[in-house]
């Protein structure tokens, strides 16, 4: 009798470990790691954005996507949080891109923002963005509207520190 209870008891002990090994190791899998401060990839659902220009209204965004607040594209790269937002003019997108530093989202003016971006047919180009500081965003203009897919880069230098996120839309 006293060694069924102690077999009881060890099982029970091994039990409740193994599920505190599972369970600290789905947490330690979601956070961050120090490699992702410098490049991201959009999540599944965020890799497709709107590209008649129309903003989506905010009954049809997911979370992540009204997490930027502007109704782009959202990459968060360690304390930064990268956000792209596409429009369809006459002959070329417009692209704004907002680099915003901490849980605040305060606009990040002085960086490098070039895009470097893969058209449908392969075609590379790059582009260098410009900061306009009445709308706190980066904007450039891709001469392109070709349908397809083009997959997006964005490359910031922030005062030496390289935070890049890539991006993908349809066209």
């Amino acid at each position: 009798m006293m060694t069924f209870k102690a077999v009881a008891i060890t099982v029970a002990s091994l039990s409740v470990l193994f599920l505190g090994a599972c369970s600290s190791g789905s947490n330690q899998a979601s956070s961050p790691s120090p490699a992702a401060t410098t490049a991201a990839e959009p999540k599944p659902s965020e890799s497709a954005a709107p590209t008649s220009g129309d903003k989506m209204s905010s009954d049809k965004m997911s979370s992540n996507e009204m997490h930027g607040g502007h109704g782009g594209q959202v990459v968060e790269v360690g304390d930064y949080h990268l956000e792209l937002l596409l429009g369809k003019e006459s002959g070329e997108t417009h692209m704004d891109v907002f680099l915003q530093k901490g849980e605040t989202h305060e606009a990040v003016p002085n960086a490098k923002v070039t895009a470097q971006v893969q058209a449908p047919d392969g075609a590379q180009k790059t582009l260098a963005f410009e900061y306009d500081p009445a709308e706190k965003h980066y904007t450039a203009k891709l001469p392109s509207t070709a349908p397809g897919t083009y997959k997006v880069a964005i490359l910031s230098d922030i005062k030496g520190e390289k935070v890049n996120g890539r991006f993908s839309f349809k066209q």
